[in-house]
């Protein structure tokens, strides 16, 4: 264990919003601009705007959607 379980949600947040962004962020650029020179630094502009704002959503919307999805299951009966 690398984290006392109080990070629990700040770990999860931050590989969350890592994995989402990383493959959002290049499928996104490379619809937009092909694999054309200069991809990779297109990539990572895109990436470093949206990764502050992904880890932030994550972190402070993930309970609430956790909780508004949970009204939605079916509980066994």
């Amino acid at each position: 264990m690398l984290f006392p379980a109080r990070y629990a949600r700040f770990v999860f947040a931050f590989i969350m919003s890592i994995y989402m962004v990383t493959i959002m962020t290049l499928v996104i650029t490379l619809v937009n601009t092909g694999l054309e020179p200069g991809l990779l630094a297109r990539w990572w502009r895109a990436f470093y705007i949206a990764w502050p704002i992904a880890f932030l959503l994550i972190l402070f919307g993930a309970p609430r959607l956790q909780s508004f999805a949970a009204r939605w299951i079916k509980k066994g009966a």
